[in-house]
């Protein structure tokens, strides 16, 4: 069989489908082409208030792009909620990869310096597909996904999907919508420019508010 690569990888993300194991331990990769597909509104992201205040603190600090390992194996680690996962050593491999090419970016949330969460997805054109986030702090993936959305907005991004509908993603204003629409959208999304690099690393949380409440 065929090794599925990197660009093989980019060609799914570029037809609406992901890669996605059946654990951890599990050899190989399948994909994924859901009949539903979630997505977040960058022209409507929802932040609760009491995030808002946390954000606004400066609790967090965020980088971007500076410990991508580290946040895929965060995200690929058993949590008190989440004892296994589908990131296994080959789809690890295959992100890994597309980070050397500057094509799936990270977001670190941090409290003293120290990595406390964030998440990692993939960029092309104006369409970034979210993967995954991990926490090892209270609202530190909350955080970094505030930070991303905002990103995204400012760099000019016209699609952040998130694949699937779950209650954290909820909060945010997330919603489905059936695959065939989700496959025109996105069709539009890639032909545009998004600059995932347009926003200061060091950002203050106030400013991320404010460019999400624009």
């Amino acid at each position: 069989m065929k090794p599925f690569t990197p660009d093989d990888l980019i060609a799914c993300y570029r037809r609406g489908v992901f890669p996605m194991a059946e654990s951890r331990d599990d050899e190989g990769v399948f994909l994924v082409d859901p009949e539903f597909r979630c997505l977040l509104p960058l022209d409507h992201f929802h932040v609760a208030r009491r995030l808002a205040r946390t954000v606004r603190s400066d609790k967090f600090s965020f980088t971007v792009d500076r410990d991508f390992a580290a946040v895929i194996d965060g995200c690929a680690a058993p949590a008190p909620e989440r004892e296994d996962t589908w990131i296994n050593p080959d789809i690890r491999a295959l992100y890994l990869e597309l980070f050397e090419r500057g094509i799936a970016h990270s977001v670190e949330a941090r409290i003293d310096g120290e990595l406390a969460g964030g998440l990692y997805g993939v960029a092309i054109g104006g369409a970034f597909f979210g993967e995954s986030m991990f926490s090892l702090a209270r609202d530190a993936s909350k955080a970094a996904l505030v930070h991303l959305a905002a990103r995204l907005r400012h760099g000019g991004f016209r699609l952040l999907d998130a694949q699937f509908m779950t209650s954290h993603l909820e909060q945010f204003g997330a919603h489905t919508l059936p695959r065939r629409i989700f496959h025109a959208i996105l069709g539009a999304a890639l032909e545009a420019r998004g600059d995932f690099a347009a926003l200061p690393q060091a950002t203050p949380g106030a400013t991320l508010i404010e460019i999400l409440k624009t």
